[in-house]
């Protein structure tokens, strides 16, 4: 018999009492929103992905600047012990999500998009407690089968307050707690080490990748601009309404970041035939290029078209024509030499661009065509190796996400 089940025939031996979330504290909405007016003061708000990224919250956490007046500020202050939910989401699972304030957090309000739940029972329940309940399966599966919408999901305040909350002795609370931070250390820290661990990879593959891109000291290697050995043409008209389930290969821009590495074969997306044809169309070997982003690092991100049939591409994007080895290209677009030259000709803040005309002027170092595809083989077997590294890594951390949501549901089971 576990040192848990001990105490609870000891302490409550009829079983564990339930009562409605309101009876043990108070539930508040009405936060704040994320707007500076010049008639209020200025304060830091806790939003909502600080809740949903961070179980516990500290004075560090919240960094985003907005105003509010001095009710506002007194209202929705952030307390120690105070803990905080995600009422809403498109995805059912991540409704209720919750965080505790581990300290005062002063001059800091809540936003409007989460709830705050303050206790005014603390000889029946702890916030450490209930913020771990928050994201136990039992807990989950109340709120899910609550929650009502079409593309967002959510619980009203009065839903809410009729959560049922289970109520253990203190003394079990407390034993739950000092598990549930123990197993919560142990599973920082193994994702510290592996995320060292594959920025360690990433770093010496970058390191050999721009050694053997890098011609400085060797004879015979000519450079040339982009626009001399190829052309750039720009994408057109294609946006994600344009979508079809089934049709000519496409590739969105955004798609470039979020779902490519750097070599494609098939497409994600489709469009019709017929829209397809007032669409520019990129054949096999062509390098598919965002010149749109959000940061100066990410943009002219390349992926090689390695299909055999057609695509089409749109705005904010283009692809380049050229009769090089496509992956040398490619992974010459990745070196800290193609950055630096790139980073002159980037325009904008808020969104970074990069012109066809700009890029056409970077200087590449041309190797006959034999040693570009000896580079590559090379590249290829780092790339594979990193890649098979950043697919494992995660997988490993999700069996141990598992592994400790296991025993967290079972010790919040009663």
């Amino acid at each position: 018999m576990t040192k848990i089940q001990q105490l609870l025939q000891q302490l409550c031996p009829q079983g564990v009492e339930f009562n409605k979330l309101s009876d043990i504290a108070e539930v508040a909405g009405a936060g704040v929103d994320k707007k500076i007016k010049s008639n209020e003061k200025i304060v830091t708000l806790l939003n909502y992905m600080d809740v949903y990224r961070n179980p516990h919250l500290t004075k560090e956490i919240p960094t985003m600047q907005v105003s509010a007046n001095d009710n506002k500020i007194k209202q929705c202050n952030v307390l120690q012990g105070d803990i905080f939910i995600t009422p809403s989401s498109e995805v059912k699972n991540e409704i209720g999500f919750s965080a505790v304030a581990m300290e005062n957090i002063p001059n800091t309000v809540y936003s409007y998009h989460i709830m705050r739940i303050r206790l005014n029972q603390p000889n029946l329940i702890t916030s450490q407690f209930i913020n771990y309940l928050f994201r136990s399966a039992t807990l989950q599966k109340e709120i899910n089968k609550q929650a009502k919408g079409l593309t967002r999901f959510g619980l009203t305040k009065t839903q809410w307050e009729q959560i049922q909350i289970p109520l253990p002795p203190l003394p079990v609370q407390a034993e739950i707690v000092k598990i549930l931070d123990t197993f919560t250390s142990l599973e920082a820290e193994l994702e510290a080490e592996l995320e060292a661990e594959l920025e360690a990879r990433k770093s010496q593959y970058e390191h050999y990748r721009n050694q053997l891109l890098t011609f400085d000291d060797v004879g015979g290697v000519n450079r040339f601009s982009l626009g001399e050995i190829g052309l750039f043409i720009r994408g057109n008209g294609l946006q994600k309404k344009n979508f079809t389930e089934s049709g000519v290969g496409c590739v969105h821009y955004g798609q470039i970041y979020t779902y490519y590495g750097t070599f494609a074969d098939k497409t994600k997306s489709f469009v019709s035939p017929e829209f397809a044809k007032k669409l520019k169309k990129a054949k096999k070997w062509d390098l598919l290029i965002a010149t749109t982003s959000e940061n100066v690092e990410d943009v002219c991100k390349p992926v090689v078209w390695l299909g055999d049939d057609e695509i089409v591409i749109s705005w904010d994007m283009c692809l380049y024509r050229h009769n090089q080895n496509a992956k040398y290209m490619a992974y010459y677009f990745q070196t800290e030499l193609f950055q630096s030259q790139k980073k002159k000709y980037t325009t904008g803040t808020k969104v970074i661009r990069v012109s066809g005309d700009n890029l056409a002027k970077i200087q590449i170092p041309i190797p006959p065509l034999p040693e570009q595809e000896r580079i590559v083989k090379i590249l290829d077997k780092f790339d594979k190796l990193t890649t098979d590294l950043t697919e494992g890594l995660p997988a490993e951390i999700t069996a141990r996400r598992q592994q400790y949501e296991y025993y967290r549901n079972q010790l919040l089971t009663f």
